[in-house]
């Protein structure tokens, strides 16, 4: 569990909320609480008492250099403990957002230097449970969304909080 003060890079994707209501609804403790549905570009991101004036340009910066995109929803793939929906669209994002920060590994280099940018639907549970959580998604699929900025958020003692919000294209 992340403490105070862990930050990310997160991309939302509002159009995916039904599919997380859904995972709930067979389980609320396998879809993490605190944030709207997103794509995670680089978590954790550097600590929030890091984050100057600098680190915001940076973010400005590397978001710029992206049009807003249109995402497909289309398909969930499950594994040992995690259910998700690929957004290779959003891969490219996720990538420059890397090799920007290299001194920081996404996820603390648990799953190599290039995870695939994803919304994570289920994370957790057994295969069962996470068969269930499959039931009740794939029929939501498939829907599209826009992503349309990269956001930097903050966890605090009232959870994840927004502290900057950097639009695609400038």
């Amino acid at each position: 569990m992340p403490e105070p003060g862990t930050t990310a890079l997160v991309i939302l994707l509002p159009a995916a909320e039904p599919v997380l209501d859904a995972a709930r609804r067979v389980d609320p403790a396998l879809v993490r609480p605190g944030l709207p549905a997103h794509v995670t570009a680089l978590y954790p991101f550097l600590p929030s008492s890091s984050l100057t004036s600098e680190v915001f340009a940076a973010v400005r910066s590397v978001a710029a250099g992206f049009a807003p995109a249109e995402v497909s929803l289309a398909e969930l793939v499950t594994a040992p403990g995690f259910a998700a929906i690929p957004t290779p669209e959003l891969q490219p994002i996720a990538d420059a957002v890397c090799a920007r920060w290299p001194e920081v590994p996404p996820y603390g280099g648990r799953f190599g230097p290039r995870p695939a940018a994803h919304v994570t639907v289920a994370m957790g549970g057994e295969d069962e449970t996470l068969s269930r959580v499959a039931d009740q998604v794939r029929p939501l699929l498939p829907r599209t969304d826009r992503a349309e900025a990269l956001q930097l958020v903050a966890l605090g003692e009232r959870g994840w909080e927004p502290r900057l919000t950097a639009p695609f294209g400038g």
